[in-house]
């Protein structure tokens, strides 16, 4: 189920080809639970995709934005549309049936317009940084921490907001223990990522899991729960504040 799962995950997250049939509660579970191998997947091509820039002579911030570009045609912009859609949700007013039905509508409101434009432009400015200063890796880290930010939100006692959909078919499926053992996980990883500020990558780490544990609890009180987009606008702000500390000076 473990492998099953992987795969589903693979064909959730990415472009690649990749058919899994039979979808129920167990496989949707793992592939949240190796999610996080996905988007190490994706940070490596991120990664190169950036060191390839740069070394054809790119400037940091034309890379960066290429790369960012890069990663919506690999994901099918799916979390640039999550991250969107629940930034109108929680920028309109009335009951929670009204903002998930803004949700649901599919346009881009003034909301999800401004959200869109200032994550990607930090998310572009961060990796140029990252190039400039060597570490590569630390794209790498973020973008399977963006995946693990599936693993807090999708943690016990976190219920789904609709009866249908992505969220329902995952939500409350991770043993609090999942995000824990990822968090650590990619904390230690991060060590290495920046080996002459070995405490500055972990540190995002920290903040990433922070961040989205707030979004997903803001996300509850204002929706009921969560949805597929909270997943995706979760993955994009959770990887944008790994590569936000990890390009730090200090």
């Amino acid at each position: 189920m473990g492998v099953r799962g992987l795969l589903l995950a693979v064909s959730w997250l990415t472009v690649l080809p990749v058919r899994v049939t039979g979808v129920d509660a167990a496989a949707g579970r793992w592939a949240i639970a190796t999610s996080p191998l996905v988007g190490a997947l994706l940070g490596g091509l991120a990664a190169a995709g950036l060191w390839l820039l740069g070394a054809l002579g790119c400037a940091g911030l034309v890379a960066g934005l290429l790369v960012v570009g890069l990663l919506a045609l690999a994901t099918r912009g799916m979390h640039l549309d999550g991250l969107a859609d629940t930034a109108d949700g929680l920028g309109c007013y009335g009951p929670p049936e009204r903002a998930l039905a803004v949700m649901k509508d599919g346009g881009a409101g003034p909301f999800a317009v401004v959200t869109l434009v200032v994550v990607l432009g930090v998310q572009a400015a961060s990796l140029g940084q990252l190039l400039e200063a060597h570490r590569l890796g630390v794209v790498v880290l973020a973008l399977a921490c963006g995946r693990a930010a599936f693993t807090w939100c999708c943690r016990r006692g976190v219920p789904a907001a609709r009866p249908d959909g992505l969220g329902a078919l995952v939500a409350s499926s991770q043993p609090p223990a999942v995000p824990v053992l990822w968090a650590v996980g990619l904390a230690g990883a991060g060590v290495l990522a920046v080996p002459d500020r070995p405490w500055l990558a972990p540190a995002g780490v920290l903040l990433a899991a922070a961040v989205v544990v707030v979004f997903t609890w803001h996300a509850r009180r204002r929706f009921g729960g969560i949805t597929g987009d909270v997943l995706g606008g979760a993955a994009e702000l959770a990887g944008t504040a790994v590569l936000v500390v990890g390009g730090l000076a200090g």
